[in-house]
């Protein structure tokens, strides 16, 4: 009886979890862990903590996961608001650290609401498209493009342009598989092109100085450009098979800066090689394949569009953070998932998956 009454626990707990995305997170979520363990080895505070982030983590995605599409359509609104009024706040009561206004108080703890967008953004756009299925007009995508551009320059303004861009990033991916005109599309970047000069000028200094430093790091070894140079230095010091757990000297030196939050790469590539990368690309590629499988497969708009932006928004983190690390983009502050040191962040990207295991396991029509 005892049997019997376990197994229905049992299956009550993976009803709903699609193994091969959780295999797959979790396989990039230890190998994150113990490469923040070498990072912090003089920090144990931040292993315990990496490991506490990731329980909670893998607990939003498992009660995600546990929702009908339906369900997370009605949060849509909700949250987009709530975090448009938190962003608000944030404008004008948020804590300013290191020049830039991020996050905001609540007394006990500090939250940052931009991390929210991240989520509201896309179910938002989603639940709008879904709500005008029927009837799609131009005016449709302006307003989408218009509900889009309000967190944007939000989070910009703190100034926070990572998580501007993959806010900015997850709205256009829900706005593109919603069936966007390619003709829009090529003029939407034709103005952005042509509107690089003005953005220019709106960038801050430090902002600038990061795109410029891509260009020639050595302009600055000392300065912007330490960060890529030192990184550039770990990652080929790895060589085709690292130098092995806790013996990675530019890490253990302290040469890498944020060496267990952005440029987590950097360690692992210098401890793991050329072959340890690879092996963690192909895990990327397979949670990226499984999301645009789930994507293709979904019965709704919403649940279709849905899931294509969650799974390129993962996409995109993990593309920018790579690309900075090894110097082929600016240093913009994006984390790589499931890897980087932080608990926002992991559990943001844990119910990004749980929506994807919501949407495979929950194959019914959504309503309004």
């Amino acid at each position: 009886m005892l049997r019997e009454f376990l197994a229905r626990v049992w299956r009550r707990l993976v009803e709903h979890v699609d193994v091969p995305l959780l295999l797959i997170t979790v396989a990039i979520m230890v190998a994150g862990l113990a490469t923040v363990f070498s990072a912090t080895y003089d920090a144990n505070n931040r292993l315990l903590a990496q490991a506490l982030n990731m329980i909670v983590g893998l607990g939003a995605m498992w009660a995600v996961a546990q929702l009908p599409p339906q369900k997370l359509m009605r949060f849509g609104v909700p949250l987009y608001l709530i975090g448009i009024l938190l962003l608000i706040l944030v404008y004008f009561f948020g804590i300013k650290v290191n020049g830039a206004r991020r996050w905001l108080s609540l007394g006990f703890t500090r939250i940052q609401p931009s991390e929210l967008l991240k989520i509201a953004v896309p179910l938002m756009l989603a639940w709008y498209f879904h709500k005008h299925e029927a009837l799609l007009r131009f005016r449709h995508y302006v307003i989408a493009c218009l509900l889009l551009l309000l967190p944007f320059a939000l989070i910009a303004k703190q100034p926070d342009l990572g998580t501007a861009i993959l806010v900015g990033a997850a709205g256009f991916y829900v706005i593109f598989f919603a069936g966007l005109p390619w003709g829009v599309m090529v003029g939407l970047f034709a103005g952005a092109a042509g509107a690089a000069p003005f953005v220019w000028t709106m960038l801050h200094d430090y902002q600038r100085k990061r795109i410029l430093t891509l260009i020639d790091p050595t302009t600055d070894p000392l300065g912007s450009g330490y960060h890529i140079i030192q990184s550039t230095i770990a990652i080929g010091s790895g060589g085709s098979f690292g130098k092995g757990w806790l013996a990675g000297t530019q890490t253990h030196l302290e040469f890498i800066p944020e060496r267990h939050t952005d440029f987590i790469l950097a360690v692992f590539s210098e401890e793991r090689g050329l072959l340890g990368n690879c092996i963690l690309l192909l895990l990327y590629l397979l949670l990226i394949g499984r999301g645009l499988m789930i994507a293709a497969k979904a019965s709704t708009l919403f649940a279709r569009v849905v899931a294509g932006s969650v799974t390129l928004s993962l996409f995109t983190y993990v593309f920018v953070n790579m690309g900075m690390v090894s110097g082929i983009l600016p240093v913009v502050g994006v984390p790589l998932p499931f890897m980087s040191y932080g608990g926002t962040a992991l559990v943001t990207l844990s119910v990004s998956i749980g929506i994807l295991m919501s949407i495979h396991s929950h194959r019914m029509l959504v309503r309004t």
